[in-house]
């Protein structure tokens, strides 16, 4: 069956520029695109602004304004970003930093409809290359996303600035990127359609040299693995998404995440941190409602991964082992909210189960393929002392 409905693709940046140390050699490649640039950073990235792309567009005669997002890629920042391209006459915004840094200049750029170059200065995500962002509160909650009209115009990814970004984020962004296989496989791995087909397989092949170079090219910063394991989170991350489109939909993984944000204490853990959480609550989840043995022993498999890496396997490792049943039920309630995308999930999800596989992610394979019904959900909510996690009752 055929349909004539349009269907738009932003499948990839109209260039990639990527290598050691060329960052201070994009300069006539920006400057193609705009002589007047806003360039989007944050605190941390502030530095690298100063005293390498600065310079770098001074050579090209290009007239800078620098502008933060912090303390969020929230509607109050967009709204002070929106004034400072006005003033300054702005052709071309230029992100430079993590997620939220890049996410920010990307919805800028969409807004004011200017041209937008990403500058990623870890390997923590995939927002270099990807056609959305999201939108957070001023406190740091996860709001909603934007679908954007196309890929960045141009992508530099320049090793050099990645490598001298803290492990963690490195880490971090393996969790993001290998929940790719485990989000699009339940979501869209039935599709007769040839592109999600691909982007699925392509999925797989991310989650395979995920878990076989990961340990290698944390051992080994800057090294052959290394090098190919940013190219995984940061690159081919992103090509899954703009090839899939938004029929290769996440799942329960990033609702987890979204959830997660509205619990103040959690705002320290970066998003591949909690996205890798979240992909052991949807197994979780697979499990304790479908009696899926395959989900049980992918699990088991990612807990040893993250053993290895250093990725949060339960809630305390989150840094959460004091938060509030009230807390805890409060994202539940938000990673099912009507919208969420925790609903391609092929099974009915309620708070209570959500709640169920966020304090049991660490537990051992049920004996029985016996499906959770909602009076075992409720029991094993708060039966906690079967983790090492200790809940407080406190509101």
């Amino acid at each position: 069956m055929t349909t004539n409905a349009l269907s738009f693709l932003a499948v990839a940046p109209a260039q990639v520029i990527r290598g050691w140390g060329v960052i201070t050699k994009a300069g006539d490649a920006i400057a193609r695109l705009g002589t007047h640039p806003v360039i989007v950073s944050g605190k941390h990235t502030g530095a690298i602004v100063e005293t390498v792309i600065r310079p770098m567009l001074a050579a090209q005669a290009c007239q800078v304004a620098p502008v933060s997002y912090s303390p969020d890629c929230s509607e109050a920042s967009l709204a002070k970003m929106r004034q400072a391209v006005a003033q300054h006459q702005a052709d071309v915004i230029i992100g430079v930093g993590g997620g939220k840094a890049l996410d920010a200049a990307k919805l800028l750029a969409h807004q004011t409809q200017l041209p937008v170059v990403t500058v990623p200065t870890s390997g923590a995500t995939c927002a270099a290359w990807t056609a959305l962002s999201n939108v957070y509160s001023q406190r740091g909650a996860f709001l909603y996303d934007v679908p954007l009209a196309h890929c960045p115009e141009l992508l530099v990814l320049d090793y050099e600035l990645v490598r001298s970004a803290p492990q963690r984020t490195l880490v971090a962004g393996i969790g993001d990127a290998i929940a790719k296989w485990y989000e699009a496989s339940v979501s869209s791995g039935h599709s007769q359609q040839t592109l999600i087909i691909g982007a699925v397989q392509q999925a797989r092949i991310l989650r395979d040299i995920l878990l076989q170079k990961s340990v290698e090219a944390l051992q080994e910063p800057g090294g052959a693995a290394w090098q190919e394991v940013v190219d995984a989170t940061v690159l081919m991350a992103g090509v899954i998404g703009g090839l899939g489109g938004a029929q290769c939909r996440t799942v329960a993984a990033h609702a987890i995440h979204n959830g997660l944000t509205h619990i103040p204490a959690c705002h320290g853990t970066l998003h591949g941190e909690k996205v890798a959480y979240g992909i052991l609550v949807q197994l979780r989840l697979e499990e304790m409602l479908q009696g899926s043995q395959l989900a049980a022993t992918a699990r088991h498999q990612l807990l040893q991964f993250y053993d290895a890496i250093g990725l949060p396997k339960d809630l305390a490792s989150l840094g959460l082992a004091n938060v509030t049943l009230a807390e805890l039920q409060h994202a539940a309630e938000v990673a099912c909210n009507p919208r969420s995308d925790i609903h391609h999930l092929p099974f009915r999800v309620e708070p209570t189960h959500v709640l169920a596989a966020m304090v049991s992610t660490t537990a051992p394979v049920w004996s029985d393929d016996k499906k959770l019904d909602s009076g075992d959900a409720n029991r094993l909510s708060v039966a906690t002392q079967s983790t090492n996690l200790t809940i407080n009752d406190e509101v």
